[in-house]
Formats: C-alpha cells, structure tokens, sequence
C-alpha cells in the first residue's frame, strides 16, 4: 500500500466547463483514483475552482456583478456538475478560502526569503480604452518565432516555446480587439534561469523512469532551454495581496493567479486535513518521499505543471543555485508525473465558447447518461493525441457497445437467472470450458489493471470490453436458453453461476469507468448499496472566518477491492432493469441543429 496523490486541474470559474474541459482534467483522474483505491493505495484526490485573475473580472463586468458573486455562482455551478459526472475528490474547494491565501502567502513568502522571487522592473500591457491590466493570456499576435499568428502573450501553441506579450508581432487585446498599451511595472519574478539545473536534473529523473506520455517529457524538456524569469504578480485588484511591507496595501497589486492557483493542490490537501479532525495528516503525501504524486490536465497546462510548480516546489525546498531552507511546510515532493492529455475537437473544430461550438456538461447529462460520456471519454477521448466528439460516434459506441455489449449481457444473465431460478443457482460440476472463461476473466484483472497504473485508459477500458465479449461469447455457444429439459437443469445452473461470475468481475473491471452503472448492475446482481462509493456536495463554513461555500467530498472507504468477488448462491435476483439507455438516431440530427451543423458536416 503506498500514498497516491491524484492532485487534478482547476476548473476555471470564469463560467461552466464544457465536455472538452472534463476529457482532460477530470474523467482520467477520477478513472486513475478510482482503480488506485480499488488496488489497495491511499489516495487523495484534490482539486477546487480557480477563482482570480483577470477573465473573472471581465467576465463579471460583463455580467454586471461583482466578482466574487460570479465566482460564487459558478463555483456551484461546476460542483453539481462534477458531482452528477461521479468524480470522486476527497476535497473540491476553492482559491477564495481563507486557507487558500495562508498557505499561498507562505510559499510566497518562502521562495522570497530563499532569494528566488526577485523584483524587476517590466512592461505590463493595459487597456487604453479601460485602463484595466491585460493578462498575458489576453492578448494574441504573431509569434516572433515560428510565425504563427495566434501566439498567446505567455506561450506559443504551435512551437511551445514561453513568450512576453511584448514579444508578440502585432499585439492585440482577446477582449476588444484594441492594441495594448505596455507601461513599466515593478514585479516580482520567480527566477526561474536559478532553478533551471535542479528542474533539468529532476525532468532527467523522470524521462529515464519511462512513465511519462512521451509527448509531455519532450515539451516539458524542451521548454528549458529559453528558461528566463517570469512574474508572478499582476497589477490587479482580484487576487491575493503580497505578504511584504509595502506591497501588502497596494490595492492593485496582487499574486498572479498562476502563482496562486498551483498551490492550490497543497492548500487544498492542508483544508482536507484540517477538515477531517488531523491537521497534519497531509504530509503523508507531500513531505514522504515514498508517496508518489500524479497531475491531471489538458496539454495547454503542462507548461505550469512541468516548470512552474516544480520550480516553485523546488524554491521552496531551498535546492536552486541560491540555497535556501524549506519553509513551516517542510520538504515538499515534486511531481511523479504530469499526466496531461490532448485537445477535444468537436465535429472537427475547436471549442469555442464565444461561438457557440461548445456542449457543457450539464446540458450533456440532462440528455445523456454520465457513464456514457464517460465511456466515450475513455475509449475515444485524447490521451496522448486530439481526437473529435462527433454526436455520430457518441450514439454509435452507446448503443453498440454499452447497451448491446455490456448492458446487454447483464440483462439477459439477470433474466435468464431470474426465469429460471429467481436466484443465483449454485454451480455443479465445471467443465473445462467453464473452467477457461473463468479463468480468462479472472486474468483480466492484470490486463486491465496494469494500463490502468500507467494512465493507459484507451487500452484498459479495451481489454476490460474484449473480456464482456468474451463473455456474451461464451453464453451464445452454451445455449442456456436451450436447456429446458429437467434433466439439463444442473448443467442450466452451472452456466448460468458461471457467467453471473463473470458479468460479477466484469462490473469490478468496468467499475472505475463507469461508477453509476457498476452501483445498477451490482444491484441487478441482487446486490445491496452501492458497489463503488460516490460524491456528495457539502455545504461548509470557511476553516478560518471567511464566507461558506459547497465542497464535494466522499467516503470512499471501505472500497471493492481490484479481483474477484465470488458470488453466494441462493441471492436472489429481480426481473432486471436495463442498466443502459438505447438512444435513438435522430439524436445526430437533433444535436447538430443545435449547434447550428448540418447532419454529416465536420466543419
């Protein structure tokens, strides 16, 4: 058994997140913590709102509110929807807790007491027109580099290579379309270029171990080389204040919300703490070297998982060129690996809010079962490459796959047991046929479970159908339905226990895929309760005086353990409900008229 940190991107609060977000930060987290408790590990699973920054406040303008209401809002809003998606956090917060500001302005004040947050003078963009700060991520030009016209004023996209927003060739501010004006500004950096030796001698560490999605180790290493430092205050009025004598006043000066919202992993694993009655019950995962840790998140984050946080982590340690001693924390473990996947496209465009080519969770699971979003996250979601949404192939894998694959192999086992006996029979002699399907499935566990440690989701949700095919495979040749004869009932209840065992282990395998289908089937099994623990939503004060807000928390122990769990005979079993809903097809056309598509275009 070992400490599992399953430490998940930030949800932005800007507004909801739609099915491209939770392909890449939240189903392979909740998939990986799930198969971690089910294998034995302690896991804590972290994550909140990120609620600063500059889009907050444009974003709150325009609504006419203040931001902290907006961040209320939809704060909430994400918490229903991960809740009704089944993603199983220990702890789901978020960065306006007043935990959040203490722990942030301690490592802050940390690096800064090592000698790694440094004041510079620098350029900051503002808008003319408002006066308002720019982000980096604001504002779009050519990069000066490869030339692609849609660079960030933090980072390339199409090279990956770090950028300033004066960089940029022919700048322009995303929220109006005005040129920027850049004033000089006192700010604080973190010094990267002081801790690029440790962050290059631990990424080495890590493309040797051989874990890490080969496209995240290349980038990762190869953002090294044009290391330079970087801000890490904003002139702003919407975040958290800098801990220092003359800083800490200035009401438009704030920590950059990309300071703040990685630490949020840790502030969060510390709430979790204090919230369960053992305030230091957290370093358990962060300060044991024997912990591992792992970070989920789209590709467009790897540059703050892979270089910011390490190089914060490792300020914080003290072990860049300028020393230093950790601070009250103590020695913080850095990553185990950055775990992130690939873009969503949807009918072969990008998501894009402003126009409209977007599906938000929430409408998704009004219509549509979670677990079959789920499904199609893992069998066809962007783990290591872009893959599209298309409406087509959503109804194409539920119905062929999950309702006449799997659902329908529960449905006929519980009916043919239900008819025949009303409750699991008890098996006679096995055959070797029998015996080999058993044991088939029984190896399945090492087939599927080994992928599922190493963040293999496609090809261990693969294997686990492959082993349900095997399964209807093995009813279709036996024939139950045939034996009618009361001289062939023994042989009649020895199939049928056979392959109520089976559809059993199959339903642990699918089990961290597909949690609210493994609690239906469990009960079609004659089970009681659920299978798998699930998500609740909170309501709670804020630890320190500060306002109440809903978390989403569970009690995911005692868990299904990861192999077999023999059936008992004599449980009985009721006439079976189908445990997947069929959709009809003129769930394409009716999708794509929403998006405003026309049935078959991909563009």
């Amino acid at each position: 058994m070992s400490k599992v940190l399953s430490a998940v991107a930030w949800p932005y609060a800007n507004g909801p997140r739609h099915i491209g977000h939770v392909a890449g930060f939240g189903v392979p987290s909740d998939v990986f913590s799930r198969y971690m408790r089910m294998a034995g590990h302690e896991v804590l699973m972290v994550s909140g709102t990120d609620e600063h920054g500059t889009p907050i406040l444009v974003a709150a303008e325009a609504a006419d509110i203040a931001p902290r209401a907006l961040a209320d809002k939809n704060n909430r809003f994400i918490v229903e929807d991960l809740v009704a998606l089944g993603l199983s956090y220990d702890l789901f917060t978020r960065t306006t807790t007043r935990n959040h500001y203490a722990v942030v302005q301690e490592m802050f004040l940390t690096v800064h007491r090592n000698g790694y947050m440094v004041e510079q003078t620098t350029k900051g963009a503002i808008s003319p027109s408002t006066g308002r700060t720019l982000p980096d991520r604001y504002i779009e030009g050519t990069c000066p580099i490869c030339g692609y016209e849609g660079a960030r004023g933090d980072q390339c996209d199409n090279c990956g290579n770090q950028l300033d927003a004066t960089d940029l060739i022919d700048p322009v501010s995303k929220i109006n379309g005005e040129t920027p004006q850049f004033v000089e500004s006192q700010q604080f950096f973190l010094d990267l270029p002081a801790l690029a030796e440790a962050l290059g001698e631990w990424l080495d560490e890590r493309a040797a171990s051989g874990t890490w999605r080969p496209n995240v180790i290349r980038f990762s290493q190869n953002i090294l080389a044009d290391i330079k430092p970087r801000a890490m205050t904003r002139d702003i009025d919407w975040g958290i204040p800098i801990p220092l004598d003359g800083w800490r006043d200035q009401p438009t000066k704030r920590l950059y919300v990309w300071f703040d919202a990685v630490i949020g992993y840790l502030s969060a694993s510390i709430e979790w703490a204090r919230r369960r009655g053992d305030p230091d019950s957290w370093r358990a995962w962060w300060n044991n070297p024997d912990a591992r840790a792992y970070y989920f998140m789209g590709k467009d984050n790897i540059v703050f998982h892979a270089q910011i946080w390490p190089a914060e982590l490792l300020a914080y340690n003290g072990l860049g060129s300028r020393g230093g001693e950790p601070g009250e924390y103590g020695d913080l473990q850095l990553p185990t690996e950055v775990v992130s996947s690939e873009y969503l496209t949807m009918q072969s465009r990008q998501f894009s809010t402003s126009r409209s080519v977007v599906i938000y969770v929430r409408d998704m699971l009004e219509r549509y079962q979670a677990d079959a979003l789920r499904y199609f996250i893992c069998a066809a979601g962007p783990e290591t490459s872009d893959s599209d949404f298309t409406w087509a192939e959503f109804v194409r894998r539920t119905n062929g796959e999950l309702v006449a694959g799997w659902g329908n192999l529960v449905n006929r086992t519980a009916t043919m047991i239900h008819k025949g006996f009303g409750e699991v029979p008890t098996a006679g002699e096995l055959t070797d046929v029998d015996m080999s399907l058993l044991d088939l499935v029984e190896a399945s566990f090492d087939t599927v479970g080994g992928p599922l440690g190493r963040h293999r989701f496609r090809q261990a949700i693969a294997e686990a159908m492959r082993t349900v095919g095997e399964v209807n495979k093995y009813v279709t040749e036996q024939e139950p339905y045939k034996l009618k004869d009361a001289s062939q009932r023994d042989r009649l209840a020895t199939i049928l226990h056979v392959t109520a065992q089976a559809v059993s282990d199959c339903n642990t395998l699918l089990a961290p895929f597909l949690p609210h289908a493994a609690n239906r089937v469990h009960r079609v099994l004659g089970g009681e309760g659920e299978f798998v623990p699930m998500p609740r939503i909170e309501e709670v004060e804020d630890l320190d005086s500060g306002q109440p807000y809903p978390i989403i928390t569970g009690d995911y122990t005692p868990t299904p353990s990861w192999g077999r769990h023999p059936i008992v005979a004599g449980t009985p079993i009721a006439k079976p409900i189908p445990v997947f809903t069929k959709l009809d097809a003129t769930v394409v056309d009716e999708e794509l008229a929403r998006l405003g598509l026309v049935a078959g275009a991909q563009a």
